[in-house]
């Protein structure tokens, strides 16, 4: 009986260890805002952004991760469905730097020790710290007064399939609600610019992010132990 308990408790150490694989890879994608000026499109990638990614593979079916991002983001009142917007006619642009961390769950089990393809649906979750430009409108002209930063949290949805032994490729759809009201200009934080603000300042400013990832894979190769 003890050497069964101990044959099952080996295994199992052996079978986090082993699941325990790094991921280092590069994303590539674009960028949607949601707020104050321009189309509410949810998802509509239009703006160019690129990071790099890296997974640590705790178990088949989680995983942390922590990424940067670098993303651009835009609206266009004269591209919104909203009448009132186009008649206000303005437009802004904003330079995001995100750094996340997180979990990763799988929906299947993805072992990265298969020796075949592999594949899962999987969401991610966790905490975004923001660097972006504080601007406000002066005479329907974007101005910046400083770098600013926040806080995000991301909700993503994605899909990732092993390509082969050391390659994964997944795609996702990322969404990032913000705890900052200001990412287009509409509602500046200072009291120097109250004049200069509209839309509606109750209510934080959302982006998506849509991306694609290529990451190498490395770490031991997995091993069957038990006593003899």
């Amino acid at each position: 009986m003890f050497r069964n308990l101990l044959t099952i408790f080996l295994l199992s150490i052996c079978s986090v260890s082993n699941a325990q694989i790094n991921e280092i890879g590069v994303t590539i994608g674009a960028s949607n805002f949601i707020g104050d000026i321009g189309a509410t499109n949810y998802i509509s990638p239009k703006d160019l952004g690129y990071g790099i990614q890296y997974r640590w593979n705790r178990s088949p079916r989680h995983s942390w991760r922590a990424s940067y991002n670098y993303l651009k983001l835009s609206g266009d009142d004269a591209k919104s469905d909203m009448m009132m917007r186009k008649a206000r006619n303005l437009s802004f642009k904003n330079n995001i730097h995100e750094l996340s961390v997180g979990i990763e769950f799988n929906f299947f089990e993805f072992d990265l020790h298969n020796e075949w393809f592999s594949f899962t649906p999987y969401l991610y979750t966790g905490i975004t710290g923001l660097k972006y430009d504080e601007t406000y409108f002066d005479k329907k002209k974007q101005e910046k007064t400083e770098d600013a930063y926040s806080l995000a949290i991301p909700l993503s949805a994605g899909f990732k399939a092993q390509i082969n032994k050391r390659i994964v490729l997944s795609t996702e759809i990322g969404l990032r609600y913000t705890f900052t009201d200001n990412l287009d200009g509409n509602n500046p934080s200072s009291n120097k610019y109250a004049g200069s603000r509209f839309g509606n300042t109750n209510s934080n400013d959302w982006y998506v992010f849509t991306g694609l990832t290529l990451s190498y894979t490395f770490g031991k190769n997995p091993c069957y132990c038990a006593p003899n």
